[in-house]
């Protein structure tokens, strides 16, 4: 792709979020919107593949459903307040319809069918800004908004999400996709808090971007697509390698990872807010995540299943590491000590 347009998509996408998180009004906010996925749909397409032009067409499809839904649910609430202010949206049905159409750019269940295919459209850096930067703009019009939510049907919504984020990811074996299902599954935890500590839905939101982005780099680095080839790449780059087996087992949420910091929280907000069974139901089912990223560290480290693959081992070669995924990596792991800052903050 032509730099001069490159450099005009990554400004647009920064120009829609910025428009976004910072207005005041429902039409400002949906204009931000619109700029982001008008920004994203070339990045997506860039390959003139079959399945990138499928791909940029499911998105460009169901994120103008979503905003024009943002547009409705807007209206009807001025309708019947005379109010256009985001944090101003106090109609119950206003309110539904806005939980249906944010989820829906997140793809939250049961909306979720999208993002999946979407994400296997397309290249490992356009996946990432697919699930890192692309979500920041409805979570914080979810964040905006959260006094006036449901609590009853965002509660069921992520729970669902947890579920079937775990579950479809476990016979994948194309990794973006079984990346897709894990930033499901996350969005599980951050929609079942976001009413009651809007505060931790963020902080669960900026680590996930970070380990996330640490296991896409470092995926795009050693240039593996699916289950079979990570097999081999321990030949090219074993110590990268290595450091992805951690980075994934934060992602899964482990104790000494940085990842277990956001479910620890979480965890122990909903138990103050007598929702245990809740908070038993969803950390149960994040164990079924937790199998798919044992089963992709397992593949990534330096052991080989029983039986031989098609693939050739790759030549080991010494080239430097990009600084950034070293960073993100470190962080991905070593950030659980914070934690007292974190609990004294929120």
């Amino acid at each position: 792709m032509n730099p001069q347009a490159k450099l005009i998509f990554a400004i647009s996408l920064l120009l829609g979020t910025t428009i976004t998180i910072s207005s005041n009004h429902w039409v400002m906010a949906w204009a931000g919107l619109e700029i982001n996925t008008l920004a994203v749909l070339p990045l997506i397409s860039k390959s003139h593949h079959p399945r990138a032009i499928e791909a940029a067409t499911k998105y460009f499809l169901v994120q103008a459903a979503a905003s024009t839904l943002v547009l409705f649910s807007s209206m009807t609430n001025a309708w019947q307040t005379g109010q256009w202010d985001i944090t101003q949206l106090t109609n119950p049905m206003s309110s539904l319809i806005l939980t249906a159409a944010i989820s829906m750019k997140l793809g939250l269940v049961p909306f979720h069918f999208w993002f999946p295919e979407v994400l296997q459209g397309s290249s490992l850096i356009t996946g990432l800004l697919l699930s890192t930067a692309m979500k920041f703009p409805p979570i914080t019009l979810l964040y905006m908004t959260s006094q006036a939510l449901n609590p009853t049907l965002l509660t069921t919504m992520a729970i669902l999400s947890v579920a079937l984020g775990g579950w479809m990811g476990l016979n994948q074996t194309q990794i973006r996709k079984i990346m897709a299902f894990s930033s499901i599954s996350h969005l599980g935890w951050m929609a079942i808090i976001i009413i009651y500590n809007p505060k931790l839905t963020l902080l669960n939101f900026y680590l996930y971007t970070m380990m996330t982005a640490a296991v896409f780099l470092t995926l795009n680095s050693m240039k593996v697509l699916k289950l079979s080839t990570l097999m081999t790449a321990w030949t090219k780059s074993p110590s990268l390698s290595a450091i992805l087996m951690l980075t994934l087992m934060s992602l899964a949420g482990l104790p000494p990872m940085t990842g277990f910091l956001p479910k620890w929280l979480i965890i122990q907000e909903l138990t103050k807010q007598d929702m245990a069974t809740a908070a038993v139901i969803i950390s149960l089912l994040s164990l079924l995540g937790l199998f798919f990223y044992i089963r992709l560290a397992y593949c990534a480290t330096i052991t080989l299943p029983p039986h031989t693959t098609n693939h050739m081992k790759q030549w080991h070669v010494n080239k430097p590491v990009n600084t950034m995924i070293a960073i993100l990596t470190t962080l991905s792991i070593m950030l659980l000590p914070i934690s007292p800052m974190i609990l004294t903050i929120t």
